[in-house]
């Protein structure tokens, strides 16, 4: 692995254990050329992804660019890393379970946006802001108007009160 510090090829392994959800290793290591210490993380890969972007042009998958994507969309949320980590692994699951090794970037988005909605609507408006293309504040009404539409009304526990009549 080369150094991101002085680019040496000669670095090496000081700890190695599995993620918290086991499903990365994660390696500690350091350079013995300039002392640089950093972490790198190895992952299952089943199959090589291609995205095909609207304009038809074909990129590798790249799981840091959605992990980055959700980060973006979740910045400043209360938000568990853990839980935002096992969303990103099982859309990444998804993916490589549909059998095809070519996925439509639209597919990819639909599948984050998914996600965010089960762990924070604000991440899940402004992810859809963008990869909707919003223009107007409309289409935030729009949006915000499905989520609330979809959220299933709090039921009262407990007797009601009778209103006082004081008079």
């Amino acid at each position: 692995m080369r150094c991101p510090y002085c680019g040496s090829l000669d670095t090496q392994v000081k700890d190695s254990r599995p993620t918290d959800d086991s499903s990365a290793i994660r390696r500690r290591r350091v350079c013995p050329d300039c002392g640089g210490r950093f972490t790198t993380f190895e992952r299952v890969q089943l199959r090589e992804l291609m995205v095909v972007k609207r304009s038809g042009r074909r990129v590798p998958f790249d799981r840091d660019k959605l992990q980055r994507s959700v980060e973006i969309a979740l910045r400043k949320r209360p938000v568990d890393p853990e839980r935002v980590e096992r969303m990103i692994n099982g859309i990444v699951r998804q993916l490589e379970s549909l059998g095809d090794s070519e996925i439509a970037s639209e597919q990819i988005g639909e599948l984050i946006m998914e996600g965010l909605k089960g762990l924070d609507d604000v991440a899940y408006v402004r992810f859809a802001s963008v990869y909707k293309n919003f223009r107007e504040a409309k289409d935030f009404e729009e949006l915000i108007g499905e989520l609330t539409a979809e959220e299933p009304v709090p039921k009262r526990s407990g007797p009601r009160k009778a209103a006082r009549t004081d008079a």
